[in-house]
């Protein structure tokens, strides 16, 4: 079935083509599609293009056909071309003439960027709740190592005296930033395109007002042309958001396979969560960090191959979008999974004390003792060009207690602010409102 059928066949290998992936992708959209079809329904029998009689009718089938969506039970046939076609055949096959009303006011155009929404805004509230997870976890470990002194280091340097809690609270703070690109990603898709049909609107009379009241939207996309134009703006902007996640994930990632080696021994992995060689029998690999990095890596080049296919676009719709679903629908199953196998490995990690302690890392105390001398009177320059004699002399040594008590030092990690920042920001996310808008229109509420 072909929505836009005008009697005559396409070419088969044209029309291969044409579907490419959609109908297996289409599958992950369907509970959106049934629900978008709920709200333009009911917002059509509001306006008068349908009667109550025919609403009764198809709210019932609707709704089962959400289930069975829901449930994993929806199929997309093989002679079908996406899930709106689906929708609408099945519709037709129960209820016969009132099935071919659906599509009143609408197009495959406002379809697709609605279902793409309504799915965005459930993919990152899933996400939102993987973030705070391993933000927890960071800040617990951060507290319980904020006493465990580590080396810190630039150009891969020993540098000045760090602790784990500083490293780990850093990555916990970092999740913050995530989670402002995640606001601002959800705000973008939190905008209703429906009644936008091909990009020039309707002479229906429709209330485009009425279908973002029902289906929990912020506000709508007003302009019709710009609501198309959203269409790859939207997924660049959600997976810059991701990206941003990613880009905390494998740095961390990275300093974790790092840390874990023997020249550095920071850290360990338990014995089952690492993975050995084939041929080397002392060998604990890392393997999870390290795919995490290369998964966080892949997801850094998302939102540039959308920003390709879209980039050079005039304003309307084209079938170049086509392609924005097999790039843009398996990110966040990726980026989810990083997420809880971070969060997994770090909440397991042990790491280790008294490496300051070591010889090794005894230059880490240099800015100490310059700080120290600077304190008693000694001019900072004065300070600093002895220390560093004594350093080339090799007879440079520090004792002393650390004292550092700025906000954000190893005295004073701030993870209590940090954490206060992290709830505010998810809090601003309206997932109670929108649960309670669907359910009403599912009629599982």
């Amino acid at each position: 079935m072909k929505l836009w059928d005008k009697g005559y066949s396409l070419d088969e290998k044209i029309e291969r083509f044409t579907v490419g992936n959609d109908r297996r992708l289409d599958l992950l959209l369907a509970p959106y599609d049934i629900l978008g079809t709920i709200a333009h329904t009911t917002m059509l029998q509001a306006a008068g293009l349908l009667t109550q009689e025919e609403l009764d009718k198809l709210l019932p089938a609707l709704r089962a056909l959400y289930k069975g969506a829901e449930e994993g039970r929806f199929v997309i046939e093989d002679d079908i071309e996406d899930v709106h076609s689906e929708v609408e055949l099945l519709l037709t096959r129960q209820l016969g003439d009132t099935g071919k009303k659906v599509h009143t006011g609408r197009s495959r155009n406002d379809q697709i960027l609605l279902d793409l929404k309504l799915f965005t805004r459930a993919a990152i509230e899933h996400t939102v709740g993987l973030m705070e997870r391993l933000f927890r976890t960071l800040q617990q470990k951060s507290e319980q190592y904020k006493d465990l002194l580590m080396p810190g280091y630039t150009h891969l340097q020993v540098a000045m005296p760090s602790s784990f809690g500083l490293w780990l609270g850093a990555y916990a703070e970092s999740l913050t930033d995530d989670m402002r690109w995640m606001r601002t990603a959800f705000d973008t898709a939190n905008l209703n395109p429906l009644g936008s049909a091909a990009g020039y609107g309707s002479s229906a009379p429709l209330d485009r007002t009425m279908t973002t009241r029902l289906l929990g939207f912020a506000d709508l996309n007003y302009n019709s042309v710009y609501a198309q134009l959203t269409r790859g703006r939207m997924e660049r902007a959600v997976a810059f958001a991701y990206a941003s996640t990613a880009e905390t994930m494998g740095r961390l990632a990275a300093d974790c396979c790092l840390f874990n080696s023997q020249n550095f021994a920071f850290l360990r992995l338990p014995d089952n969560l690492t993975t050995g060689s084939s041929i080397m029998p002392h060998k604990k690999n890392p393997d999870v960090f390290e795919l995490i990095r290369a998964h966080c890596n892949r997801l850094n080049g998302i939102p540039e191959s959308i920003r390709l296919i879209t980039t050079n676009l005039p304003s309307g719709y084209f079938r170049d979008m086509q392609l924005l679903k097999e790039v843009y629908l398996p990110l966040f199953e990726e980026a989810d999974s990083c997420l809880d196998l971070l969060n997994y490995a770090v909440a397991n990690m042990e790491v280790r004390e008294g490496l300051m302690q070591q010889p090794l890392y005894q230059t880490a105390f240099s800015v100490e003792e310059v700080n120290r001398r600077a304190a008693e009177g000694t001019p900072f320059r004065d300070a600093y060009k002895a220390v560093a004699q004594e350093i080339a002399d090799g007879t440079f040594r520090w004792s002393g207690t650390l004292r550092h008590t700025h906000e954000g030092s190893i005295g004073n990690l701030c993870n209590r602010q940090i954490a206060d920042r992290m709830d505010e920001l998810t809090a601003g996310f309206p997932f109670a409102a929108i649960h309670k808008a669907l359910a009403t229109l599912a009629g599982t509420c």
